[in-house]
């Protein structure tokens, strides 16, 4: 496992980011920061080998953060202006993003990172199934899911979070497509281009919505909708 941090100012940012670390499986996010300043108290106790950082930022800029690291510590570069990339090159960066990063032009970047000074295994089986569970990749574990859990799935573009009955959502990078080939479809149902939903957990259906837990909306789509219609009708206590 590659141990990283994340480091950027700006929350929202901050937390795409984090999200980008997590979906990668031979990634792991030791911590995510929006100063350098704290960053730097936390490496003076612990090592990592990759950091991710911004550029500009109030406190120090992440050119003069990285020339406090050490020389084994790895970092790439994300900022909103171009013109740092050279002096960003010249402190012999790993690598360098330009801002909005997205989940596509990050993995290309920890690819190229990994296979440049890490090469770490990404061999394993992205899913293994089973009649009443499967095993999916997530980070650099392989999870055993049962179906019953699962409540919805949520897409995320080239990741997918798997939502479950009393524990934290499950990320995996793969395609939804993908891994809707491997549910059982008596159990589940594509709603939405964005979501699948375990149709034993449904309880509530309101205004094209199914709604979990009083407080989560899934939108059904209308070129889903017809189908799902024709699996309400079925539970229908006719007059």
């Amino acid at each position: 496992m590659i141990k990283c941090i994340a480091i950027d100012d700006e929350p929202h940012a901050l937390r795409q980011l984090a999200e980008y670390i997590e979906a990668v499986p031979y990634l792991s996010l030791e911590r995510a920061f929006e100063s350098a300043i704290e960053a730097c108290t936390f490496l003076n106790e612990n090592e990592v080998d990759l950091i991710f950082a911004d550029i500009n930022m109030p406190d120090i800029s992440g050119i003069d953060f990285a020339k406090s690291l050490s020389k084994q510590v790895k970092i790439v570069f994300i900022t909103a202006h171009s013109e740092f990339a050279y002096e960003g090159f010249q402190l012999d960066a790993a690598d360098y993003l330009l801002k909005p990063v997205s989940f596509t032009d990050f993995l290309k970047s920890a690819n190229k990172v990994n296979e440049r000074y890490f090469r770490q295994n990404t061999s394993l089986p992205e899913i293994l199934q089973n009649r009443d569970y499967l095993f999916i990749k997530s980070e650099y574990r392989i999870i055993r899911i049962n179906f019953r859990d699962i409540k919805y799935i949520e897409s995320k573009r080239e990741y997918v979070k798997i939502f479950l009955d009393n524990q934290n959502p499950i990320t995996s990078l793969m395609s939804m497509s993908k891994l809707e080939e491997y549910l059982p479809d008596t159990m589940f149902m594509r709603v939405h281009r964005s979501f699948i939903v375990n149709l034993e957990k449904i309880t509530v259906v309101e205004r094209n919505r199914i709604v979990f837990d009083n407080k989560v909306y899934i939108p059904i789509s209308e070129n889903f909708g017809d189908k799902f219609q024709e699996y309400m009708d079925k539970g229908f206590i006719k007059k």
